[in-house]
């Protein structure tokens, strides 16, 4: 059979860190020196398929690809109407969400090739799915302006062997299909006994080896397998385009297997018309966003899928609340179809970000297809000072080198050490939460008595049979990096705007800055909304009640609660009555302004915000500026009217 070979016709389109020379590239045939030219770095999948432009997931999607590309420089359709056939980035393309219509949008619009210097992984595993092909060789761009067509080989260099067959094949549903007929085999894994870490017990537990059949003795670092996911769950951003692909590719009348570990979340639009009436041209888009809500509703039921649904106003849970809340326990893999899946590694699971293929094709097989990940070790120890949170420890943790240079991309962080043991549930999953953050493909807490008594006094389950599902790493385990943190030296770390990686000790952000007037305090989404979260923002707005202090007058400030069940914590304990005492605007469970879908997103570019969410690449929560922080630093900041730790909000 003759050798496949790609070509590419369209020419090169370079995402260059100068966006006046993109411009110039899309409104003329200017083609930019490649020698010295410096690439648009951490181009977000926010960025290339903003919030909105989620709401379609068909061909629609192709004149929105790249329009919230930093300085507005990519217009409706503009990418679609260069033609490239060529993408060219710098480093750590598609970081953020995992979203799959980003790349899926770049595909629409006519994009066959994306040259980056490094991928995020789920958005390099979302391209191979569909179709997208990428490479780190920037050789292959003089070959592509001379003409010359691509074996298709050349963009399966460094690939595992599944991931090679899924590229060559066109995506992952003709894979799993010729998988599912035994025209494909399964690489089998035979990697002798060692000792292992905690991610790598659990793989080698769930690790298929037949129809039916799971577990293998041992696995290292690079081994390509499908695993076994115990729970998966869809958003409403997802779920409708999960259904479809689903019914495409295996037929009308299929069946979800093992309907009773298959959830969906109505979590992420249920505030999103608050934002898009505000804009005319935007207004529209309401009656496409409930036809989402439609469509998974009517999957969920022809599936006997559990959903958890609109609540009031607002959602019975974000999806990782009530995963980490209802669902998730010790040793289990779970798949979401949201980066943030990674919040449930705070209960000892390996727990991770898929994209719609991933998961529609799981729906079915209850397997995903993955490369054992390199583990990277953080040891904590010392105790954390007062006002310190694990937003802190995050934040600062996210400023090494390792992070910053995109050596963790595909890893797994494993958090362990004594300093684990002052960390509440709620305070490890922030940890777990921002894995994706700092570029990692998760994050697991080894658990413990606090993860035992959670799961015993929340959910009644019993306690032997909790602690017998406990994993603890081997002595001799291998880590591709070992990192240990001294808690007692860390101090409130504030991310300033445009990358969650941009950490400052909040005293070094007042010197070099002066002061950082806001006008939007929020706290709330996955990261920020948990039960321990509201007892911070309570502690600092119940000490500023006691001073005669409220909410800054020039200053919104929003709580928002993750779920139901934080909201009923929160008035039990009388949070509620403190926060509205001060001057806070308490807001239903839903993603919101994290994903610029709610209140306390920003209206326009003017305005600067600090916030408890986990992300704040251009344009994720809004026009604005955004920097993010713990509860404490959000909740005296608002009372501040500026960017403050408590200490000096209410010392003022």
């Amino acid at each position: 059979m003759s050798e496949q070979r790609i070509s590419f016709d369209g020419g090169i389109l370079y995402l260059t860190a100068d966006t006046q020379l993109i411009t110039q590239q899309l409104e003329s045939d200017f083609v930019p020196e490649r020698e010295g030219l410096a690439l648009m770095d951490n181009i977000s999948t926010d960025e290339t398929t903003p919030g909105w432009t989620c709401f379609w997931y068909d061909d629609t999607l192709a004149k929105y690809c790249m329009i919230g590309l930093r300085d507005g420089v990519v217009a409706e359709n503009a990418i679609k109407q260069k033609g490239a056939s060529v993408l060219v980035a710098g480093k750590s393309k598609g970081c953020g969400s995992s979203r799959e219509h980003a790349p899926y949008s770049e595909l629409l619009a006519g994009v066959k090739l994306v040259i980056a210097e490094s991928f995020e992984k789920i958005y390099a595993q979302n391209s191979r799915n569909i179709g997208l092909l990428l490479s780190t060789d920037f050789s292959l761009l003089e070959r592509i302006e001379n003409g010359e067509t691509i074996a298709i080989d050349t963009f399966c260099q460094g690939l595992d062997p599944i991931s090679a067959d899924i590229v060559k094949m066109g995506g992952l549903f003709k894979y799993n299909i010729a998988r599912l007929d035994g025209k494909v085999q399964v690489p089998v894994v035979n990697t002798a006994p060692r000792p292992l870490n905690i991610a790598e017990k659990i793989i080698a537990r769930n690790t298929v080896v037949g129809n039916g059949q799971y577990g293998v003795e041992a696995v290292k670092a690079g081994d390509a397998l499908f695993c076994k996911a115990d729970v998966r769950f869809t958003h409403d951003y997802s779920t409708a385009m999960c259904g479809e692909m689903f019914y495409k590719n295996f037929g009308e009348n299929r069946k979800v297997t093992e309907k009773e570990s298959q959830y969906a979340f109505r979590d992420h639009l249920t505030f999103v018309g608050s934002v898009l009436k505000k804009d005319p041209k935007k207004a529209h888009l309401i009656e496409v966003t409930d036809a989402l809500a439609t469509h998974q509703r009517d999957f969920c039921k022809e599936q006997d899928i559990t959903l958890y649904d609109e609540v009031g106003e607002g959602s019975q849970a974000i999806c990782h609340n009530g995963i980490l809340e209802d669902i998730g326990l010790p040793g289990d893999v779970i798949i979401g179809t949201d980066s943030h899946t990674c919040t449930a590694g705070a209960l000892g699971a390996l727990a991770f970000g898929v994209g719609s293929t991933d998961m529609a094709n799981a729906m079915l097989t209850k397997d995903i297809q993955i490369t054992t990940p390199g583990v990277i070790r953080i040891e904590l120890s010392g105790e954390l000072p007062k006002g310190v949170a694990a937003k802190d420890i995050v934040l600062h943790i996210m400023t090494n080198p390792i992070f910053k240079n995109g050596e963790s991309i595909g890893k797994v962080l494993e958090y362990t050490g004594s300093g684990i043991a002052q960390l509440g549930l709620d305070e490890r999953a922030t940890l777990t939460n921002m894995a994706v953050e700092a570029g990692a493909m998760t994050a697991i807490v080894e658990a413990d008595s606090t993860v035992v008594d959670y799961l015993v006094n929340k959910r009644g389950l019993d306690r032997a049979s909790v602690e017998a599902r406990l994993i603890k790493s081997d002595a001799g385990a291998r880590y591709t990096h070992q990192l240990h943190i001294d808690l007692s030296a860390l101090s409130p770390t504030v991310a300033t705007p445009g990358d969650p990686r941009n950490g400052v000790p909040l005293p070094q952000l007042v010197a070099e800055q002066g002061e950082i007037k806001i006008d939007i305090a929020y706290g709330g989404s996955c990261t920020g909304g948990k039960c321990e979260d509201m007892d911070m923002y309570a502690e600092v707005f119940a000490k500023g009640l006691a001073q005669g202090k409220r909410v800054h007058p020039e200053v919104d400030c929003y709580i928002q609660f993750g779920s139901q069940f934080v909201k009923q914590y929160a008035r039990d304990k009388g949070y509620i009555e403190v926060f509205e005492k001060v001057g806070v605007k308490t807001i239903d469970p839903s993603c919101g302004a994290c994903i610029n879908a709610g209140p306390g997103s920003s209206d326009h570019a003017g305005q600067v915000s600090v916030s408890a969410i986990n992300r704040n690449f251009p344009g994720r929560s809004g026009p604005g500026q955004v920097y993010l922080a713990s509860p404490y630093v959000v909740a005296a900041s608002a009372m501040a009217g500026r960017i403050s730790g408590v200490h000096e909000a209410l010392a003022d």
